[in-house]
């Protein structure tokens, strides 16, 4: 969806291909506007007036102001966009100037810069104050806090037969894929399961007489079931048998990259809809979401051209809701949401129904696609189609070591908050490091991208997710000001409409890989205060903490000496440390006005919750 002609700063660009019929009425928007920087410790901070109808925005830099200036990507992501202001650039020298340009960003791409660049220069470390303070007001009326984190996870292919071979943590494969599922859902509360694979060669075959034996995805789904969930379907690349050129095939797995016989494959689509209606319940499977995914991007993925993909999705939404015409069918889960738009437009003039768009973004928080799917809902006078993000790593890389990190724990945390304020569903990418697509791990950290080791070691990033989950009451404000506010340091709040308990969720991360190891001058130290409590009450106060130093396994392992794979001793010692410790703070006294202060540290990556309970 972006298309630039300078190469971006940082990185290699984005992994997009752009709408070729973009949605009617949503391209041309002007440039953003009141476009002013600040200099801060270790970074510039931007700032700038939203523009309506706008997906996103794409920040621009040049070392002098008469340019060339050139987007800026902090080499993980595939949209080098982001979603909304404040923003931080943290790909920085201290003491350096530099001169800032911000375009508006749709699905035909970026838009016109901003007529007049602004300056910035960051300052070192010790110049200036590096603090923040975030004040929560537990007094005012709680709000649902949307657990869009917690409606579906990634789990690379369908879980593997109970024949998947050994695994790091001395079980089979499948049983450790299966355990995972388990651990998500009752860590972080998650209930679908979102997996590639439903008509790979290994779940779906044709028998010689031209019917389908879908004996192996349902044992798949079984296990799905089994472990407390439920399957998202996607109606994916088709069975060889039907393929227009079966010999292509795409990844490690022998899934087909080509477009199916689209009379074989409304077939397909049919009949696997009336088999799952049949043995689990028409209103059990009503439901479930049935997905038509393509990949956009690498052509090594794609199954043909954006019109050869929207015959196929009208084929497999005509197919299914011709069965039942409650399930939800959408797609297509494209790589940096691509062909959004285009598809949606397909929709509107060909009449096709659709229930939901479905993107992925690697190493990006969540652009905001509801422009689109409110124009579709207007310009067609039906439902708007809910934004599902289906896919996030932390980078766009496969095997990179932020996957393993700190830094990934504030990051997500940032992805979803980005998400509460414009999609219905954020998915990460993946539950375990066994993906099933891709080669066994080659060492118990390489870099994967799952919320869980290979052998269910939980990372970074799950503890920051299973903090979240464990907010308890509604969400109430929480503002954040001072050095980095609400661009590196961001927080969530909740609290009991009883007054009897609060939560604090804070966090201090950036988008810059080069800083994933940390960066000293985006250390800050927070002062949080709660307004709203009872007067001159005690609260009783717990922190949890992660950073490199907390909650990061991966710490754990290299001091014990790291390398590719646990021994049973050292197996024994890391999941005795596979724990988010409570620690209890000091009691403190609200005062008369029913307000509480504390401070806490946080470093970068770091993240810090807080809990104050009414004794």
């Amino acid at each position: 969806m972006i298309t630039t002609p300078t190469a971006p700063i940082g990185g290699k660009g984005p992994v997009s291909c752009p709408d070729d019929r973009p949605l009617t009425g949503t391209q041309a928007l002007p440039a953003p506007t009141g476009l002013q920087s600040q200099d801060g410790t270790g970074h510039v901070l931007l700032d700038w007036d939203p523009v309506d109808g706008a997906l996103g925005y794409v920040v621009h830099r040049s070392d002098s102001v008469d340019g060339p200036f050139a987007p800026l990507d902090h080499g993980g992501g595939d949209i080098p966009a982001v979603p909304h202001p404040p923003y931080a650039d943290t790909r920085v020298e201290a003491g350096r100037g530099y001169w800032y340009r911000v375009a508006s960003w749709t699905g035909a791409g970026p838009g016109p810069l901003t007529p007049g660049p602004v300056r910035g220069c960051a300052r070192a470390r010790g110049i200036g104050p590096a603090a923040v303070a975030v004040r929560v007001d537990a007094g005012a009326a709680p709000v649902p806090l949307r657990g869009v984190w917690k409606r579906t996870i990634g789990s690379g292919h369908l879980p593997l037969p109970p024949d998947g071979g050994p695994g790091h943590g001395g079980t089979d494969t499948a049983a450790e894929h299966a355990e995972a599922l388990r651990i998500v859902l009752g860590g972080i509360g998650i209930r679908t399961v979102h997996a590639h694979g439903t008509f790979q060669p290994e779940r779906v075959t044709v028998r010689t007489d031209g019917t389908f034996d879908f004996t192996e995805l349902d044992a798949a789904l079984d296990r799905i079931l089994a472990a407390g969930l439920e399957p998202v379907v996607e109606l994916s690349r088709p069975p060889s048998a039907i393929a227009a050129d079966p010999g292509t095939t795409v990844l490690t797995r022998g899934g087909t990259s080509t477009r199916p016989d689209l009379g074989r494959y409304r077939e397909l689509c049919r009949e696997l809809t009336v088999h799952l209606s049949e043995r689990h319940g028409a209103d059990e499977v009503s439901g479930w979401l049935f997905e038509v995914p393509d990949e956009p991007g690498p052509e090594a993925l794609r199954t043909g051209s954006q019109d050869a993909f929207h015959r196929r999705y009208e084929t497999a939404a005509h197919a299914v809701k011709g069965v039942d015409g409650r399930i939800r069918v959408g797609g297509h889960s494209s790589g940096a949401a691509a062909w959004v738009g285009s598809l949606l437009e397909f929709c509107r003039r060909a009449d096709v129904p659709i229930d939901f768009v479905s993107a992925r973004t690697q190493g990006s928080a969540p652009p905001d696609l509801r422009p689109l799917t409110r124009s579709f809902a207007r310009a067609t006078g039906r439902p708007e189609p809910e934004v599902l993000w289906t896919e996030r790593a932390v980078t766009a890389r496969h095997f990179h070591p932020a996957d393993d990190s700190a830094f990934a724990a504030p990051s997500v945390l940032h992805a979803v908050k980005s998400a509460l304020a414009s999609a219905d569903a954020f998915t990460s990418w993946v539950a375990t490091d066994h993906m099933a697509r891709t080669d066994p791990p080659p060492a118990l950290f390489h870099g994967g991208p799952g919320l869980l080791t290979a052998g269910n070691l939980r990372k970074p990033r799950f503890w920051a997710l299973r903090l979240l989950s464990g907010m308890a009451g509604g969400r109430v404000p929480a503002r954040v000001t001072g050095d980095g506010a609400e661009a590196l340091v961001e927080a969530l709040a909740t609290a009991a409409g009883d007054g009897t308990h609060t939560d604090v969720l804070v966090w201090n991360g950036t988008p810059d890989r080069t800083r994933a190891a940390g960066a000293a001058a985006l250390d800050r130290t927070a002062l949080v205060e709660v307004r709203g409590l009872t007067p001159d009450a005690v609260y009783d106060v717990t922190l949890w903490r992660v950073d490199e130093a907390h909650a990061d396994i991966r710490t754990v392992w290299e001091a014990m000496g790291g390398g590719g794979r646990p021994d049973e001793r050292q197996w024994a010692r890391l999941r005795a440390a596979d724990v988010l410790p409570a620690e209890p703070l000091p009691a403190v006294s609200a005062g008369p006005d029913g307000t509480v202060s504390l401070s806490v540290d946080l470093p970068m990556p770091g993240v810090r919750s807080l809990r104050l309970t009414r004794a």
